[in-house]
This record gives C-alpha cells, sequence and structure tokens, in this order.
C-alpha cells in the first residue's frame, strides 16, 4: 500500500495567444504536400496530355504511325475522330486518341 503514490489531476494548459500562427503552421505540411504533388504528378501529366494532342492534330496522310495496340501503319485517310491505317495488306480504321507515336519515314517496308 505504501508502494503506490496518489495521482493527481493536472490542469490544462493555457492557449497560446497567437492563435492564427499556430493554425497556419498546422496548415504549412498540408500546403507543401500540395505543391509537391502539383509538380511531380499533375504538370507533367498536363504536360504530356498537351503534346499528345498537339501529334494528333498534326497527323497528316503518309505518316507513320503506332497505336496503342502495338499496330504499326501508315496513315491512308483522315477523318473528325477516326483515321484509316494501311497495316499489312489491309486497311483498319481506328480512333486518333489511338494514336500514341509517330514513326519517322521509312521505318514501316
Amino acid at each position: 500500500m505504501f508502494l503506490i503514490s496518489t495521482a493527481h489531476a493536472q490542469t490544462a494548459p493555457a492557449p497560446a495567444a497567437g492563435g492564427t500562427e499556430s493554425t497556419l503552421i498546422t496548415l504549412l505540411p498540408l500546403v507543401l504536400m500540395f505543391v509537391v504533388l502539383y509538380f511531380i504528378m499533375i504538370r507533367p501529366q498536363m504536360k504530356r496530355q498537351k503534346e499528345h494532342k498537339a501529334m494528333i492534330e498534326a497527323l497528316a496522310k503518309g505518316d507513320e504511325v503506332v497505336t496503342a495496340g502495338g499496330l504499326l501503319g501508315k496513315v491512308s485517310k483522315l477523318g473528325e475522330t477516326y483515321i484509316s491505317i494501311e497495316a499489312g495488306t489491309g486497311e483498319l480504321m481506328v480512333q486518333r486518341t489511338a494514336i500514341v507515336q509517330v514513326l519517322p519515314k521509312g521505318t514501316i517496308k
């Protein structure tokens, strides 16, 4: 009985005088994480989308392209949303957005 000391309740500490300052300090890590996320993920993705859109709009008849499925072909007809591609002995229609790369001339023989 003598080995156990009695517990005394502590009073709550007084609130700090600078309330808005402490709020800003607690929000700072959240803001920093968003800034880092923007520069690491969001901005490069927007840049890639802009480059892809410019590539799709610059397509011309005779360009050699690769589709998202890995198909190689030469553009034979251009439409608003679809493109005809000569692949092998036939002609295929694919969506413009399915084009992922324009190859240098003479790649496909």
